[in-house]
């Protein structure tokens, strides 16, 4: 399984810490070591940084832990092949531009013999069936949508009807955003954690490293991390049911629906 990180935030934050914890498991504290890749937003800009070596071995993921690059949201991804020879254009997070603004997804399962009919809009570069759902999908809010994005509730709305359809091919655990919000879909395993004041210390579970968010936040400061397994061992984080699509915005969710068989869920 390819482990997944997420962040949103209400102000532009580093995550150094966090990303020491997931660096690990890309060969070090786990198996996974068929390329790494995170994704920041900055304004309308973002940073991507790939590497298909592992991220426990590799100088570009050393740059990005000791690099604190400020950003209201982000995206990473250890990959573990299923589909797709280990390689630089196999490696997540994909990024592709719709309305303007870029948009970043990165995807833990398998789709098998997933083709959708694509138009031409959005292409894959590689092999993997996770640059296809994210060339699909995108092609479906554009269809759907036109040439304007829509406000933010009709696009979740969109997105979960889209995510219905992924969901029943295979797994499909993601995480995407377009720098505004970040989406999250647990297909099989998923958890969050919301840190706001009052703040305390975490310890990571892949390092012996803590820190005091104390002392590197302000009272007003509210950051929501995704994982697909939580990163520390000191902190309660939140499971999220499998089956379940999540919206991120402002460091913490703001709605959440299913994705199979179930009661609506709506996040306060």
């Amino acid at each position: 399984m390819c482990q997944l990180l997420g962040m949103n935030c209400n102000v532009p934050t580093d995550i150094c810490f966090s990303f020491a914890g997931f660096q690990a498991r890309g060969g070090a504290t786990d198996v996974h070591r068929d390329g790494w890749g995170i994704a920041f937003f900055e304004g309308r800009g973002t940073r991507v940084f790939l590497d298909p070596q592992p991220s426990c071995v590799s100088p570009v993921a050393e740059l990005v832990r000791n690099y604190p690059i400020h950003s209201k949201n982000v995206v990473a991804h250890i990959r573990k092949a299923t589909q797709g020879v280990v390689s630089l254009e196999n490696t997540h997070p994909f990024m592709r531009e719709l309305w303007g603004r870029y948009w970043i997804f990165a995807h833990n399962g398998n789709l098998p013999d997933y083709s959708p009919s694509l138009d031409g809009c959005f292409v894959p570069v590689g092999e993997t069936d996770s640059e296809r759902a994210f060339c699909w999908l995108l092609q479906a809010l554009r269809r759907r949508f036109g040439s304007r994005m829509p406000e933010q509730a009709l696009l979740f709305a969109a997105v979960h009807e889209l995510t219905l359809d992924l969901a029943a091919r295979g797994v499909c655990n993601y995480l995407l955003s377009n720098g505004d919000s970040l989406f999250a879909h647990c297909s099989t395993q998923l958890s969050f954690i919301v840190r706001q004041a009052p703040f305390a210390v975490a310890h990571l579970r892949d390092q012996d490293l803590t820190i005091d968010f104390n002392e590197v936040t302000t009272p007003d400061d509210r950051v929501a991390v995704v994982a697909t397994v939580p990163l520390t061992d000191n902190e309660q984080w939140t499971m999220m049911p499998p089956g379940s699509l999540w919206l991120f915005e402002e460091g913490a969710p703001s709605a959440s629906l299913p994705t199979v068989a179930g009661p609506l869920q709506k996040v306060a």
